[in-house]
């Protein structure tokens, strides 16, 4: 079942990678007039769509995550510490401090993405969008390493 599970939270993490990868770039490349082409119709959001699919994504991944922890926390830390392999440890928390941060700012990405008032709320939607951008990343990244090292079975 863990492997189920862990392969579950993978695939909702590479969904929700695309999703916000395309949203990223849509906000830095921002509203404004640009030649036809790939990049322009790349950037063009469904905003409402984008923003509740990723937000459910990332609160699903993340509860996924804390699921499946327990066994990561038995089955591959603890050998991970008797083979002083500490920066693996300490990747995996980071992983797990930035997913947690993240999670408390979903509300504040959600919110960002409903108003439109002008530059203010421009500002904060790319600083929110972002972060999730790069924490999404980060978590998707750093869960492969780890996984790659000593994977559940």
């Amino acid at each position: 079942m863990t492997v189920f599970l862990l392969i579950l939270h993978g695939l909702i993490g590479v969904v929700l990678l695309g999703a916000i990868t395309h949203q990223a770039t849509a906000v830095l490349r921002g509203q404004g007039s640009r030649r036809p082409g790939f990049l322009s119709r790349y950037a063009t959001v469904d905003r409402p769509l984008f923003t509740g699919i990723i937000a459910l994504l990332f609160v699903l991944d993340v509860c996924l995550g804390a699921v499946i922890y327990p066994r990561y926390r038995l089955d591959v830390r603890v050998p991970f510490e008797e083979m002083q392999i500490g920066w693996a440890v300490g990747l995996f928390e980071i992983k797990e401090h930035f997913a947690g941060i993240c999670l408390a700012t979903v509300p504040v990405y959600l919110q960002s993405w409903r108003t439109d008032c002008g530059s203010d709320s421009d500002s904060v939607r790319r600083a929110f969008t972002l972060l999730m951008a790069f924490v999404i990343w980060w978590d998707f990244l750093a869960g492969h390493v780890i996984n790659n090292l000593r994977g559940l079975t």
